[in-house]
């Protein structure tokens, strides 16, 4: 079994990561994103993962870990192995409002961009990744909301031992959680 986590960019991907890495699972990272100020606690990606829809059998190595997915790579993911995924959901206003002050702390923001036609863009590609997780059957999907891990971080850790079916430390996957971290929220 390949454990994945995944979502939209800044919806909480890497501090799912963080906690099933506290609980006790290996992740597949390789350390080449950096922590940074918008992640200050790191990333644990892989780069290889970008490689997926030309090597999809790169995913191989993830079996018995976790490794981090962005949800537009989903879709290259391979049959042949059985993938439990977690999908992190937040608020789309948020996620644009992370991703905004991501980008303009790099210089890489582009004055004029239209917000209501980046987020038709998210709901399109959110859609067709459901339907995507939804038809695949050897793929099991827990949604979790961002919200909830902030509020309900150790009943999530319990969901989450449940759905992934291994002993995981859920304390330690709570004490993860940092409130002060969550700086983008919707008005």
């Amino acid at each position: 079994m390949i454990t994945v986590v995944s979502g939209l960019p800044r919806s909480g991907t890497s501090l799912m990561m963080q906690m099933l890495v506290a609980g006790g699972m290996s992740p597949l990272s390789d350390g080449e994103r950096q922590a940074d100020t918008d992640n200050p606690r790191g990333y644990l990606e892989w780069e290889r993962i970008k490689q997926l829809p030309n090597d999809p059998g790169c995913i191989a190595e993830g079996e018995g870990k976790v490794v981090k997915v962005i949800s537009r790579l989903l879709l290259s993911l391979p049959a042949g192995h059985e993938y439990r995924i977690i999908f992190m959901q937040r608020p789309l206003p948020e996620v644009l409002a992370s991703q905004d002050q991501m980008l303009r702390r790099r210089g890489n923001y582009k004055e004029g961009a239209d917000p209501a036609i980046i987020s038709a863009a998210f709901e399109k590609h959110l859609r067709e990744v459901y339907a995507w997780l939804d038809g695949k059957p050897y793929v099991r999907a827990l949604r979790v909301p961002y919200h909830e891990v902030l509020s309900n971080p150790k009943e999530i850790g319990q969901q989450l031992v449940r759905f992934i079916d291994i002993r995981l430390d859920v304390e330690g996957m709570a004490r993860q959680v940092d409130a002060s971290l969550y700086r983008n929220r919707s008005k």
